[in-house]
C-alpha cells in the first residue's frame, strides 16, 4: 500500500487545523502553507475535497478561513484516507486459480484489520498542541 502525498498534506494540514478548534480563530490558507510546507495552490485543491467531503467548513470574507466541521477526536485517519483515496486497500484480485480464491480471502482480511486500524487513530492523536510537543529533525 503507498500513500498519496496528497494524503500527506491533508493529514498534516488537518492536524494543524485542529490546534484552532475550541477557539474562535479561522485558519487561512497562507498559514497552513507556511506552517506545514504544502505549496497553497496545491492546499487550496485539498481544502476543496475536505471541504466537500464534510470533514472541514469554511467561511468566506475578510474575517474567512477554514475549521474542522467536527472535533479532532471524531475524525479518523480512516475518514481523511477515504476521502482522499478512495479504499484504504485497493483488491483488483480476480479469485481464479487454484490459490485464488484463498489469496483474496486474506487479501480482505488484511484490508479489514487496516481499515480497523486507521478508524482507531484520530486527528487529536497527531495534532500537536503545544511546541514541545512538535519534532524537529
Amino acid at each position: 500500500m503507498k500513500l498519496s502525498v496528497k494524503v500527506d498534506y491533508a493529514c498534516r494540514v488537518l492536524a494543524q487545523m485542529a490546534k484552532y478548534h475550541g477557539t474562535d480563530e479561522l485558519a487561512h490558507i497562507e498559514q497552513l502553507a507556511e506552517a506545514e510546507a504544502v505549496p497553497a495552490n496545491y492546499l487550496v485543491q485539498i481544502l476543496s475535497e475536505l471541504r466537500n467531503g464534510g470533514l472541514i467548513t469554511s467561511r468566506r470574507g475578510k474575517q474567512g478561513g477554514y475549521a474542522l466541521a467536527r472535533p479532532p477526536e471524531d475524525i479518523t485517519l480512516y475518514d481523511i484516507v477515504k476521502l482522499i483515496e478512495g479504499d484504504v486497500l485497493e483488491l483488483n484480485a480476480a479469485g481464479e486459480g487454484h490459490s485464488g480464491r484463498r489469496v483474496d480471502q486474506v487479501w480482505r482480511e488484511v484490508r479489514t484489520a487496516l481499515e480497523q486500524s486507521c478508524k482507531g487513530v484520530t486527528l487529536a492523536k497527531f495534532a500537536a498542541k503545544r511546541a514541545e510537543e512538535m519534532y524537529y529533525i
